[in-house]
């Protein structure tokens, strides 16, 4: 999120064509001051007065003429407001000094943005950020109750208070079950992450976290298990080791043993493992199915499982296309992935003839190779890998969008898609992690 160092946050950018805002002549430029005579604090308060059948609106116009609109709209009708600030505010900055923040692992002289910690509610509700609830007033606990922000995305990592407050380093930390059955209590739903850090809050501790926040369903809803992710960067900080294959395979048995319960309990299997874990200890992927609804698809659980579907189901039945031309295609993928993206690949193959795919692994040299998920690659080791692969080789390059800014063609390195594309000499296509929409882009017949 861009961070907007202006005391003014509430200016207008952008009314949405067709809108409320647009028909009674709201303007970019515009700054927002009041809804019902009440000034607004931010987004939340934004979203919780507009939600009335009938709003007096106070605008300041550029010239400093204040204006006042009377609204009659349907409840929950947005206005169509684009806001300078999608918070309206100044995110909330995070106070822990978590053992294993991975802010604290980059190197120097990256973009000012990567810095920056954030651990707001406004931002769980809004973007699904996951916060851990540390750096939080008790006045703004009952907001998130009041204004009933749900769902609600909370980096649990442990429920035992004393480790709770060591891992994050926060003497606030302890009373994480405290907010959650207080959450619980007021039908917030609640999805939770752990952060899984080996010798640390994994065996018993994550057995006896598990257990306790199975106490609290249905509200809360999911709970994810992933890896910490360690860079070559940690001088100075804590000593943590990364997983290693036995220490995976023994994490997975342990979600196991509590989807079994849960799922005889509640009929559903409310924890699951990151794909990362599926990597390491080399055991299968669970089927379709036993990821139920894809709850945390986005914190990389599932993300390979649906991947490996969706491409089956789309190559399932179709006829073999010929393309007239050979075309040399090449897609990279992080290391934890390779086996399965080679495995699409040789899928692909069989349906879609003369077209040549080369996968190409992108070991991170930049972050250090035990981070192996194709979102933290940069432009720089995509060059260096595509360029050992024998870019003379390849007419066009796959990636996926997830190596890029979100709405943006940049790297974490700061490198473009055309920087990279200058360097190899070749095309290069970001596309959605969707099987299905990979399949129809070698349909469509692009390469001619």
């Amino acid at each position: 999120m861009e961070i907007i160092d202006e005391t003014l946050n509430n200016f207008i950018t952008e009314v949405l064509k067709d809108s409320i805002a647009s028909e009674i002549g709201i303007e970019p430029g515009d700054e927002l001051l009041k809804i019902n005579n009440q000034t607004i604090k931010d987004i939340i308060d934004y979203k919780y007065l507009i939600s009335d059948e009938n709003l007096i609106i106070e605008i300041k116009k550029p010239n400093g003429e204040i204006w006042e609109y009377d609204i009659e709209k349907d409840f929950d009708e947005d206005l169509g407001i684009v806001f300078r600030n999608s918070l309206i505010d100044r995110a909330k900055s995070c106070q822990n000094k978590c053992i294993f923040c991975f802010i604290d692992q980059l190197p120097q002289n990256m973009r000012e943005t990567l810095y920056f910690k954030d651990d707001d509610s406004r931002l769980s509700f809004l973007q699904g950020n996951f916060i851990t609830l540390t750096n939080m007033s008790d006045e703004e606990i009952d907001r998130i109750i009041k204004y009933h922000l749900s769902p609600i995305n909370v980096s649990v990592h442990t429920t035992n208070p004393d480790l709770r407050i060591k891992m994050l380093k926060n003497k606030n930390a302890g009373n994480i079950m405290e907010i959650l059955k207080k959450f619980s209590e007021t039908n917030i739903e609640i999805n939770c992450q752990i952060v899984l850090v080996p010798g640390i809050n994994d065996g018993i501790e994550l057995e006896k976290t598990l257990a306790d926040l199975g106490n609290l369903y249905p509200n809360v809803n999911s709970i994810a298990c992933v890896p910490v992710g360690l860079t070559k960067y940690r001088d100075n900080l804590f000593k943590i080791k990364q997983f290693n294959k036995e220490e995976a395979k023994n994490v997975i048995d342990i979600i196991n043993k509590y989807q079994k319960i849960y799922h005889s309990r509640f009929g559903t299997r409310l924890v699951f493992a990151a794909d990362e874990f599926y990597c390491l200890s080399e055991i299968d992927l669970p089927d379709y199915e036993e990821y139920e609804d894809f709850p945390q698809y986005e914190n990389g659980v599932g993300m390979i499982r649906s991947f490996l579907t969706e491409v089956t189901e789309s190559l399932d039945g179709l006829e073999v296309f010929n393309y007239q031309a050979v075309i040399d295609v090449g897609i990279a993928t992080g290391t934890s992935a390779y086996p399965y993206i080679e495995l699409i690949s040789s899928m692909i193959k069989n349906k879609f003839k003369n077209i040549n795919l080369n996968v190409i692994k992108v070991d991170n040299k930049f972050f250090g190779e035990t981070i192996t998920v194709s979102g933290l690659i940069t432009g720089q080791d995509l060059i260096d890998a595509v360029s050992l692969n024998n870019k003379s080789k390849i007419n066009l390059l796959l990636i996926p969008e997830n190596m890029l800014r979100k709405g943006d063609d940049i790297f974490l390195d700061d490198y473009r898609i055309e920087d990279v594309e200058k360097a190899l000499g070749i095309k290069v296509i970001p596309l959605e992690i969707n099987g299905n929409k990979l399949i129809e882009f070698f349909k469509k017949g692009v390469f001619k």
